[in-house]
């Protein structure tokens, strides 16, 4: 009984998908049983799964299409652009993927597996070859048929690109410039010859910038030949920007970028383990800066209950430096030639900042304690530990990018050994200086 009710359910929310957008529909079958999935798979066309498909996670895009007959999910795959079909593949188990290859029709397979050369991350393996390319020898007449021709395959038919005889980029134009000015006039007349371009190795994250920057629709992909490969779009750069924010938001924390909830427990384990474990060898140094003052904390054991202050704060103030940093790297707003002016600013800040904390904290503890030694040395103590976090929160992503290495991702493991050991060595050193007036 509950299954033929799910079943009438089923064929009700088919039958008034077109109330509804893809994105929505999604939220609803991601929570699917794979009964449920199963039952409903015949009963959508081909284009309303192309459109959902598109707004699925990789785990239900996969578990939908492995229960699809390979007929099903070529005809799914022609309904949607490229690109995403390039995307969808990489999921896909590689005999599957091979047959679903090697039935595909023939223009089609050679634009994915042209598509599929380039890293998933870069800009050829964003971009569409679904765009509308004329020569700029065309008049306007000529060119609003092929538009018409070419449209209903296309992307985007707002911006049109010209190429020469030799089939190389040489302009845009767009396409109220084609529909306002006379039939006989020529498209390399008014075009645009300022436009930017793209290689199709450059790193997603770079394009990203450059679209945004300069408000783009598009982007143009060519090769050294000043070729066309295809184009980004506004909407793939979103992703872009998504993916690459939540990938620098987990790293801060440690947690791979390919890590899900519904990710099997092994699978959970080898991505958060070893980064704990880094942390841990961290933590033993610090324990280990620790216990080179062994003797002195044993003398005034009021140093163990206010040293983890400097180290604690060290780290707040490191990890506000950081997440800075890594958000101006992610939007390019990162110029050498100003680095050393940035740096001195970082300096100044975490001297300000230091003191301002240090007073207030060596304040409390001299009425608490009434011991005036004690407030100055978490005084020059906070100081230095803020300097320390001020300085290298902006150095470390600096060097860290320069050598190729995720900043998000590896950052805050150095920083916050460096604020522990750095606050617990200064602190400690300060106090067995000042011994005599402790005791």
């Amino acid at each position: 009984m509950q299954t033929l009710q799910s079943n009438i359910s089923l064929l009700i929310l088919s039958q008034q998908l077109e109330n509804f957008y893809p994105i929505d529909v999604a939220a609803i079958i991601s929570n699917y049983s794979d009964e449920q999935l199963t039952t409903l798979i015949p009963l959508l066309d081909k284009n309303i799964w192309a459109q959902i498909i598109e707004q699925l996670n990789s785990t239900i895009q996969q578990k939908i299409l492995v229960k699809m007959s390979l007929e099903q999910v070529i005809a799914i795959f022609e309904q949607m652009s490229k690109d995403d079909v390039v995307d969808l593949l990489g999921e896909l188990p590689f005999s599957t993927r091979k047959a679903v290859l090697k039935k595909m029709k023939e223009q089609d397979r050679k634009i994915i597996e042209s598509l599929q050369k380039f890293p998933s991350d870069s800009a050829g393996g964003i971009m569409t070859t679904e765009y509308i390319a004329l020569n700029e020898n065309l008049t306007m007449a000529q060119a609003l048929a092929k538009i018409k021709e070419i449209a209903p395959e296309s992307e985007i038919i707002s911006v049109i690109y010209l190429l020469n005889n030799e089939k190389q980029l040489v302009g845009t134009i767009n396409l109220r410039q084609i529909l306002i000015h006379k039939d006989n006039d020529l498209l390399k007349t008014f075009q645009d010859k300022v436009f930017l371009t793209v290689y199709p190795d450059m790193d997603q994250e770079e394009v990203s910038q450059i679209v945004s920057k300069y408000d783009l629709i598009a982007i143009p992909v060519i090769n050294h030949r000043q070729q066309l490969l295809g184009i980004i779009t506004v909407d793939d750069i979103i992703d872009v920007i998504i993916d690459e924010q939540t990938e620098d938001l987990l790293g801060l924390g440690g947690v791979d970028k390919e890590e899900r909830l519904d990710m099997p427990l092994l699978a959970s384990v080898s991505k958060r383990l070893p980064w704990l474990l880094v942390n841990l060898l961290t933590a033993f140094l610090a324990s280990f800066t620790v216990g080179l003052f062994q003797s002195t904390i044993q003398k005034v054991v009021v140093l163990a209950s206010v040293m983890s202050i400097v180290a604690g704060m060290g780290g707040n103030a490191g990890t506000q430096t950081l997440s800075l940093m890594i958000r101006s790297i992610a939007l390019g707003k990162i110029q050498v030639r100003k680095e050393w002016q940035f740096l001195s600013k970082e300096f100044c800040l975490s001297l300000i900042n230091g003191a301002v904390t240090g007073l207030v904290t060596g304040v409390t503890l001299y009425f608490y304690y009434h011991n005036f030694y004690l407030g100055l040395i978490i005084f020059i103590a906070m100081i230095g530990n803020l300097i320390i976090a001020g300085v290298f929160g902006y150095v470390i992503p600096i060097l860290l990018k320069k050598v190729n290495i995720d900043p998000a991702i590896a950052s805050s493991i150095f920083l916050t050994t460096l604020t522990d050991v750095g606050g617990f060595f200064i602190f400690l050193m300060l106090a067995k200086i000042f011994l005599p007036f402790l005791k």
